[in-house]
C-alpha cells in the first residue's frame, strides 16, 4: 500500500472518529424532523441490556439512554432522588424530567438494581405521556422456565408497543432486524478481536467511540460506518509499543468518563473490557429461523455475555473474568465499579479475592460518569502499568 493510501484511510477513520465523539457526548435525541428516514419516533432504553430488535421492528429508533456524562449539571434529580443512588440514575432521570427526553414514544428499565428498577416509577408519574415500565429479565437464568419466561416478557412489551404505536410488528420485520443487528455484532466482535491480537491497531477511546456511536444512530447506519472503520483500521501500518495488557471491567452500566478509558489507554493496551456489554451481549448470530421472539429469548441465555447483572451457574463471576485474561493474553486487570454500585461492588470483592489467589495482578478503581478530574487516578495506572512491565521483564 502507498504511503498516499495509507494517509487516506488514516483520514477516512479521523473522520469517522470524529463523527463518533460527537455522537458519544450527544444526550439529546433527534426531533421528529432530525428522525432518519423510515423511522416514526424515538425509544429509550436503560443498561444493561435491552432487546432493540424489537423496538427497531416496530420502525422507532433504539436509543440506549447512558446518563448525561459530566457536562450535565443536576438540578431536578436530585429533588427526587438521593445523593447515595448512581450517577447514570440521577442524570437519567435529569434528562427525563427537564425535558431533553420528552420526545420519545417510551422508556424501558430493568430489575437490575433497585436503583434502576425505581427509575421506572419515577419516570412514569412524572412522563405520563411515554411508555414506561420495567422489562423483566431474569436474573437467574438456570431455570428451565426461564427461556419461556423471557419470551412472555418480549411478547408482553412487543404488545404494549402495538397498542402505543397503533399498528402490529410482524415477524418479519423482526427477522430483518435481527439480521440487521446480526451483522452489527458479528462486525463489533471483530472489531474486539483485533484489540485482543493486535491492540497497536486500535486504541481503547477509538474502540470504545465506535462502538457506543451505535447508541444514537440507527444499525443500519452504524453497519456502515463499521464496515468503513474496520477496512481502514486493518490497513493500519503501526508498531506495537512497549506497554502491558490489561482487561478492564465494570463499566457494564454506567460508563467511566472518555477522559479515563484515555488514561487507560496511556499507559496500557486494554486488550479487552465490559464496556456497553449490552450492545454486543450475544457471542454469536441470533437463528433467524422459527419464532424470532423464541430466538432473542434463547439467545439471551445460551449465546450470551456474562454480566454482574445476570446469575448463571455456567459463567461463575470469577471465573468469565479469569477467561477473559486467559484469552487475551493479559497481564493484569483494572477491577473498577461505579460509585455506589452494588452488583458492581459485589462483583469486585469476588474477583479481587479470587485473583489474589491466583496470584494475577490488578488494580482497583471507583469511578462516576461525573468525574472532572482524573490526575490522581492517571497516576495509580501509570504505578500499575510501571509494576506489571517490571514483573513480566
Amino acid at each position: 500500500m502507498s504511503a498516499q493510501a495509507a494517509r487516506d484511510y488514516e483520514a477516512e477513520l479521523t473522520s469517522i472518529l470524529d463523527r463518533c465523539n460527537v455522537a458519544a457526548r450527544d444526550y439529546s435525541i433527534p426531533t421528529k424532523e432530525e428522525l432518519p428516514e423510515g423511522y416514526t419516533g424515538v425509544f429509550g432504553h436503560f443498561p444493561v441490556y435491552f432487546p432493540e430488535e424489537i423496538v427497531h421492528a416496530a420502525k422507532l429508533l433504539p436509543v440506549n439512554i447512558l446518563g448525561g456524562g459530566n457536562r450535565l449539571e443536576l438540578k431536578i434529580a436530585d429533588a427526587r432522588m438521593g445523593s447515595f443512588i448512581c450517577s447514570i440514575c440521577r442524570s437519567t432521570t435529569e434528562l427525563g424530567l427537564d425535558g431533553t427526553l420528552g420526545d420519545m414514544v417510551g422508556f424501558m428499565t430493568h430489575p437490575i438494581c433497585d436503583a434502576a428498577k425505581h427509575l421506572a416509577g419515577i419516570w412514569s408519574r412524572n412522563v405520563p405521556n411515554q411508555l414506561s415500565g420495567i422489562l423483566y429479565l431474569p436474573q437467574n437464568v438456570n431455570s428451565p422456565g426461564a427461556a419461556r419466561y423471557i419470551a412472555s416478557e418480549y411478547q408482553r412489551f412487543r404488545g404494549e408497543l402495538e397498542k402505543k404505536i397503533g399498528h402490529e410488528i410482524s415477524d418479519e420485520a423482526l427477522r430483518e432486524s435481527l439480521k440487521i443487528y446480526n451483522e452489527n455484532r458479528r462486525m463489533i466482535r471483530e472489531l474486539y478481536r483485533i484489540k485482543r491480537e493486535e491492540p497497536w491497531k486500535v486504541s481503547a477511546p477509538e474502540a470504545y467511540l465506535l462502538v457506543r456511536a451505535r447508541t444514537r444512530m440507527p444499525c443500519e447506519e452504524h453497519n456502515v460506518l463499521l464496515e468503513r472503520a474496520l477496512e481502514c483500521i486493518h490497513k493500519r501500518n503501526m508498531p506495537a509499543q512497549d506497554k502491558p495488557r490489561i482487561v478492564f471491567v465494570g463499566g457494564f452500566c454506567e460508563q467511566p468518563p472518555l477522559e479515563m478509558i484515555e488514561a487507560m489507554d496511556d499507559n496500557c493496551y486494554v486488550v479487552d473490557d465490559d464496556l456497553l456489554i449490552g450492545l454486543r451481549w450475544f457471542t454469536e448470530d441470533v437463528p433467524l429461523t422459527g419464532d424470532p421472539i423464541w430466538a432473542l429469548a434463547e439467545s439471551y441465555i445460551i449465546r450470551s455475555e456474562a454480566s454482574p447483572v445476570q446469575h448463571d451457574e455456567n459463567k461463575p463471576k470469577e471465573g468469565y473474568l479469569y477467561d477473559m485474561v486467559k484469552k487475551s493474553n493479559a497481564d493484569g486487570a483494572i477491577l473498577t465499579a461505579a460509585k455506589f454500585c452494588e452488583p458492581g461492588l459485589d462483583e469486585q470483592i469476588a474477583w479481587s479475592k479470587h485473583f489474589d489467589e491466583l496470584n494475577i495482578p490488578y488494580l482497583v478503581l471507583e469511578f462516576e460518569e461525573k468525574m472532572t478530574s482524573f490526575e490522581q487516578m492517571a497516576m495509580q495506572m501509570e504505578t500499575f502499568a510501571e509494576s506489571l512491565l517490571f514483573a513480566v521483564a
